[in-house]
């Protein structure tokens, strides 16, 4: 599990500063340079603006998402500068015109003047309350823009995913990401390791992001071990075959243990042993010799019931024999929900002839390109899976491949700002705003409220006017048991300001966070919209602002 161990200030930053380095300045859109400079030529230095980050609706068509990255996107504002070799490559890529004192300027840069505050990371989030707010020189805080939404898009969006899953398979289900091969990129499948383990998953595959995360690395073996042994004769020429007893120490035939169960096994299980594969057997024997406390079998490579099964009790009762225990079979074609409960029902039957209960309990994983759909219907088919391992659909998040987060600019010189749009969708909320999570009477989280950050706090108790930010019929009255503000200061005077979580606590916090939501909303099937809401004073100075900037129309 994640190392929770307490280390220096100093430590920390270091161990930050490692990671992640092609996150950087130049990690950007050209744009965000152009107008750095178009800012700087109009003597726009010494302006200040607040930007908000936020997205507009919920992905996967659900009604929630999990907000992940913050801890990037604080690594980031430490590191940021231009450094000597940035500074080159832009002189060469920016137009000449530019003047070289544009430069020097953007050499000094650094993130100290801007200020972040943010939500928790693993907190449930919902449209239009920013994740992050920004405050700070124009210049600097638009700078980054395209690199803090990079930070998060994805790593919600793959948070969230990983959290539906969990749902879907339950709590009692272990859940294994096997996505590196199938990510977008390197970098893609870090964090496709990462932020699945944030979301609810137990372990990765991923073994370098077992050594840079603490997750729990979990493996079996691929087809190709097994199909690379012909026979049993490949292990009668070599002494791999013998295995000592894990107590006494006394050496024993693995080969005639095993074949000795095959006949024992298929004869309870009314199956020709002739049938069953003496590759497959051999590959086994030598993976278990290699692991006998760790070893499971990939039992599809030829024919589950007639060889995979039987040639799996094979081996782990001859394991038993010399007190080691099987940990069990992974299934990664077929009709899983059939083909487990035929495995469930053969470890049953062996543990009920042979009086081994923990026999019945073998772990079975499945690892056929699941989704969250395929979760669902075996779940509705009554299978007999402990483990799921996803790889495809979870990493590349192929219901929703983006999360569509955006960076506002709600503020400039202290003067409140606004985008229109004939989408309202699109439209912004100025201003410099906080939040608040309204908590109801059964201890559910009921509504998120966004108000200017000059009105006072909604209290406990309190009747509160809720309203729709733009349909004005739109509106309830709210009385909090629960008050719970949703930002915090991170990043400050060139530091962050708050204790970071480590990634155990942060996946923990997912689940308390999902915990405060009701069912209803969390469900897969149309869930119910979670409502977010403006105070009655925000509502106001939106529709005063949208007046104010629309045009009026002349019609003739």
């Amino acid at each position: 599990m994640a190392d929770e161990r307490k280390t220096s200030p100093s430590e920390d930053r270091r161990k930050r500063a490692r990671q992640n380095g092609v996150v950087q300045p130049l990690l950007t859109d050209l744009y965000q340079i152009t107008m750095a400079y178009a800012y700087w030529k109009s003597e726009k230095i010494n302006d200040t603006a607040v930007f908000d980050l936020y997205f507009r609706k919920n992905p996967f068509q659900g009604e929630f998402t999990i907000f992940a990255g913050l801890e990037e996107c604080l690594k980031f504002l430490e590191n940021f500068h231009y450094s000597d070799s940035d500074i080159e490559y832009l002189k060469q890529t920016l137009p000449q015109t530019i003047e070289p004192e544009f430069f020097v300027f953007l050499r000094q840069l650094t993130a100290d003047s801007v200020i972040l505050s943010a939500i928790d990371e693993g907190s449930v989030a919902f449209p239009r309350i920013p994740l992050l707010r920004l405050e700070g020189p124009l210049i600097n805080v638009q700078l980054l823009e395209t690199t803090l939404l990079t930070l998060v898009n994805y790593a919600s969006l793959m948070a969230t995913n990983a959290a539906r899953y969990r749902i879907a398979a339950g709590k009692h289900i272990s859940l294994l990401e096997f996505g590196l091969r199938r990510a977008q990129g390197p970098d893609g499948g870090l964090s496709a390791s990462k932020y699945a383990y944030v979301g609810g998953f137990d372990g990765t595959s991923n073994v370098l992001a077992g050594k840079l995360y603490n997750i729990p690395v979990n493996g079996t073996h691929a087809h190709a071990y097994v199909t690379s042994f012909s026979d049993l004769r490949e292990l009668k020429t070599k002494v791999i075959v013998v295995l000592a007893h894990r107590t006494s120490g006394v050496p024993h035939d693995m080969l005639d243990l095993c074949t000795h169960w095959r006949e024992e096994v298929a004869s309870l299980l009314s199956l020709p042993a002739s049938e069953a594969s003496d590759g497959e057997l051999a590959a086994w024997i030598s993976f278990a010799i290699a692991f006998p406390s760790g070893f499971m079998a990939l039992v599809d490579t030829y024919d589950v019931r007639r060889s995979g099964l039987l040639n799996f009790c094979a081996v782990a009762m001859a394991l038993n024999d010399l007190d080691y225990r099987a940990l069990g079979i992974r299934i990664d074609s077929g009709d899983l929900a059939y083909l487990s409960k035929l495995a469930r029902s053969t470890f049953e039957k062996v543990a009920h002839q042979y009086n081994i209960p923990w026999f019945a309990k073998l772990k079975i994983v499945a690892s056929n390109d699941i989704n969250e759909d395929t979760i669902l219907s075996l779940n509705e088919q009554g299978h007999k899976i402990d483990c799921f391992g996803i790889g495809t659909h979870l990493v590349t998040c192929e219901r929703q491949p983006a999360l569509g987060g955006v960076y506002k600019m709600v503020e400039i010189n202290g003067l409140p700002r606004i985008k229109l749009s004939q989408d309202v969708m699109k439209v912004t909320m100025p201003g410099k705003k906080t939040a608040y999570r309204l908590y109801g009477a059964d201890g559910h989280a009921l509504i998120d409220l966004l108000m200017r950050s000059v009105e006072p706090a909604p209290q406990v108790g309190q009747r509160v006017l809720c309203r729709h930010p733009f349909q004005e019929s739109k509106r309830a009255y709210v009385i909090p048991t629960r008050v719970e503000p949703l930002y915090k200061v991170y990043w400050q005077n060139g530091k962050i300001t708050c204790c970071l979580p480590g990634l155990q606590k942060i996946r923990e916090k997912v689940q308390t966070s999902l915990d405060s939501l009701r069912n209803d909303h969390k469900r897969n099937l149309n869930p119910t919209p979670y409502k977010v809401s403006v105070s009655d004073n925000l509502y106001n100075f939106i529709h005063e602002l949208w007046l104010q900037n629309a045009p009026i129309g002349e019609l003739s």
